[in-house]
This record gives structure tokens, sequence and C-alpha cells, in this order.
């Protein structure tokens, strides 16, 4: 679904500097839906177009992100970008994509994890509960100290996710099992995006 990335990246960096920084402050205001929390403000304004669709993206994630762009859009006077973005996003179903070729075999599923990254790096609250979960069975007494050392939930998420390349689907499965244990409402927004 990099598609839905890619036409959000394209909306934002069709606005102008002043354009940017309205969509910015009215990303700040605009009401949410429930359970999702607001970009910090700090974070927000020094972004540029890549961070803040990539931002967009880890908090709202995809779906949500896009329609949120709209609205933003909309709101500060921008119908024909908000329209275009919407026009892109209806004919990025449609397009067949590199997988879809008959001379490549279909790419592999993800994991639900590593689908999630993003989303779980910015809005996993019990980090050190998920971290007791996997200790011993994937994670070792030194690695579980070093994500334990990191000072912010989000920084401590990607170090877990530092050492997910050597895992097999069963250390996977098992990081998801602790993340629906600690984290079920998280969990199932992901799951229904």
């Amino acid at each position: 679904m990099g598609c839905t990335r890619d036409a959000i990246l394209d909306a934002l960096e069709n606005l102008t500097a002043d354009e940017f920084k309205k969509f910015k402050m009215k990303l700040l205001s605009v009401p949410l839906r429930e359970g999702y929390a607001r970009i910090p403000r700090g974070t927000l304004l020094p972004m540029d177009a890549v961070d803040l669709t990539d931002k967009l993206v880890s908090y709202y994630l995809e779906a949500y992100g896009a329609k949120l762009t709209v609205l933003v859009l909309c709101s500060i006077g921008m119908q024909e970008v908000a329209e275009q973005l919407q026009e892109t996003l209806r004919k990025g179903d449609t397009h067949p994509g590199p997988s879809s070729s008959p001379l490549l075999p279909p790419a592999p599923a993800l994991h639900f994890v590593e689908q999630h990254r993003a989303a779980l790096i910015a809005r996993v609250t019990d980090v050190d509960g998920v971290l007791d979960a996997l200790y011993g069975q994937v994670l070792t007494e030194e690695q579980y100290q070093a994500v334990r050392a990191e000072r912010t939930n989000p920084t401590k998420m990607r170090k877990l996710f530092s050492f997910a390349p050597a895992w097999n689907l069963t250390c996977k499965d098992l990081l998801l099992q602790a993340l629906r244990d600690t984290q079920p409402y998280l969990v199932v927004d992901l799951e229904q995006s």
C-alpha cells in the first residue's frame, strides 16, 4: 500500500511554503477520530513533506492518514489538491503493481508486526510489558537490557525492531501475542485498518 503514502507525499509537495505551513497549523487543530493522538506541535512544525508524510502514516495509518490529509487540505482552501489526492487514491487501487506481473512470483505477505512497524513504533505505550513477555523466549538478557536502556517508548520499540531481522515466524508470532496481551485496542485498530 505504498501508493497511498506516495499520493499523500505528492499532495503535500504540491503546496507552496505558505500553504504547507497552513496545512501543519490546521493539522494541530482539526478534530481527530476517537483513539488517535495529535502529532506534537514541536515535532510537527519543523517537518518537511517527506517527514510529515511518514508521521501521518505512522500516527494515523495509511487509510485514515489520507482521509485526514484530504480534510485538512479542504479546510485550508486547497480543494483542487484534495480532489487530486482522492482521484489518485481511487486510481491507485486499479493500477497493477510489480507483484502482479506474470514474470514475477507474488510478493510474500508481510507478518503483522512487519506490516505495522511504523505504527507500532509510534503508538505502543507499554513497551516494558511487551519486553517482559518476550524475555527468555525471544530476547536474551543483553537484548532485553539494551531495549530497556532506551529513554522513550518509540526509541525502545525501534531498538526492539532492530533485532527482528534475525527472528523467525515463531518469534514474530510471540511479539504479536505480547502486543495482543498488553495493547489489545491498538492491535484491533491496526487489524481493522
